[in-house]
């Protein structure tokens, strides 16, 4: 490959359509490969050679391909260290540009920090766009100058500017034709290192009727009442625009779901320091227990607590929770058993199939009273109470529950006003001596 060439680097943006950074490459003079790491950095830490996740990346990005072999191209595919990478590719071809979409991980951040000194030193530039969210960094702050914490104002600043701007449409899509006409072996995934597995992949077009109803049936997991787009969100599958005007015209409800995507993303980007420490200072000397028998029996599904149990169970099978679910889980976990709210989040960031790092540590921040805006320390949900609420046919926990009724199933660990005086003191009691 003699000719100049550009090269659009595919990281959690796993669509030809609406990519801002993708159009930005197309709109160029030079033919662009479109390429794909496999990061070592963020593999290695897999222990599951069947992960989900990466078999949707693989079945993602085997689509992509497809979609440019038609335009007489291919994907280029890659694994290793993103700068063993570049450093192999720069030796290879004569590139000119390098293009992305921002990343606002601490991890992200610092890769491509890396990968643009490497390219500079080498003469090649790395043009970043945003494409993640609508709004980034310091669009939506307070009139001080200073981030928001807390989400109400942060939405209703957001809706505000919103409302006087148009949403930028980038058709990637109509320009294809300027893909580097070349032909690049499509790995198998054992080449990567790993092995299909079956997963139940939502659809990436919601239903505009649940998206319509979403306000009415989103806290019923026995129903059909949340679009698990998630999971498109997280890796670019589909556009974010998109689905923030699908918000726009449907359902406010789902549009604020939306916001708070972008809320998380923001505090994670201001304040990476929350990837370990709690958010709210006063609450990093809290005494958490360490019970690794406790921590698994919560993780297994075996408390007693019938939609405690149903919610580990469908996130242990499947790689979901319903989001209901996912506040009483972290609730049960942080409150009635006092454990740190790091081990609850490490076990969804191994299971989720939709994890996003940003939403995990805000919502697991937020069940430990310790994020910001946060519920308050004595908000304990009561799993029985929010069962006969939210599951009143128990249709839910008896779909992951089978041994309800017999004498397999365990009584429950903790009684819940015992566990939630206990929770209530811990805290108090903590609280108190930092001030």
């Amino acid at each position: 490959m003699a000719d100049p060439i550009n090269i659009f680097w595919f990281r959690r943006d796993l669509r030809h359509f609406d990519n801002h950074g993708f159009f930005k490459a197309l709109s160029n003079d030079l033919p662009v490969v479109p390429l794909f790491i496999f990061d070592t950095e963020i593999l290695d830490d897999l222990n599951d050679r069947y992960d989900k996740r990466v078999n949707f990346i693989y079945h993602k990005l085997n689509e992509l391909n497809q979609t440019f072999i038609d335009q007489n191209s291919s994907l280029l595919i890659k694994k290793g260290k993103p700068s063993d990478v570049f450093k192999e590719l720069i030796s290879s071809y004569e590139i000119k540009k390098v293009y992305i979409n921002h990343d606002y991980e601490p991890y992200g951040i610092k890769r491509d920090e890396e990968i643009s000194d490497l390219l500079f030193r080498n003469g090649i530039s790395l043009d970043s766009f945003k494409d993640h969210v609508v709004f980034e960094k310091e669009e939506i702050i307070k009139s001080d100058g200073n981030p928001y914490s807390i989400f109400t104002p942060y939405s209703k600043a957001w809706k505000s500017k919103f409302g006087k701007k148009e949403l930028t449409y980038y058709h990637s899509e109509e320009h294809l034709h300027n893909l580097y006409p070349y032909k690049f072996d499509f790995p198998v995934l054992e080449e990567i290192g790993f092995k299909p597995s079956w997963v139940d992949y939502p659809d990436d077009k919601p239903s505009k009727q649940i998206i319509s109803n979403y306000h009415r049936y989103r806290d019923y997991p026995s129903k059909q009442g949340t679009t698990r787009i998630g999971v498109h969100l997280r890796f670019g599958t589909v556009s974010p625009r998109q689905m923030i005007k699908l918000a726009d015209e449907l359902n406010e409800s789902w549009l604020n779901e939306l916001i708070w995507r972008e809320f998380y993303m923001m505090i994670l980007y201001h304040n990476p320091y929350v990837v370990k420490l709690e958010y709210k200072p006063k609450y990093r000397l809290m005494p958490w227990r360490t019970s690794e028998a406790d921590f698994e029996r919560w993780k297994n599904g075996l408390t007693g607590y019938p939609i405690v149990d149903a919610g580990m169970r469908e996130l242990n099978q499947t790689g979901y929770m319903h989001n209901r679910v996912r506040m009483i889980t972290a609730s049960f976990l942080t409150k009635h058993l006092l454990i740190d709210w790091r081990w609850g989040e490490a076990w969804f960031a191994k299971k989720l199939l939709d994890y996003e790092l940003s939403s995990n540590n805000g919502n697991w921040q937020w069940a430990a009273s310790s994020g910001c805006d946060a519920a308050p320390y004595f908000r304990i949900f009561n799993p029985t109470t929010q069962a006969r609420k939210f599951d009143p046919d128990m249709e839910y926990i008896r779909k992951w529950v089978n041994e309800l009724d017999s004498f397999d199933y365990p009584k429950a660990m903790v009684k819940h006003k015992e566990a939630r005086n206990r929770a209530i003191q811990t805290f108090k009691h903590t609280l108190n001596t930092v001030e």
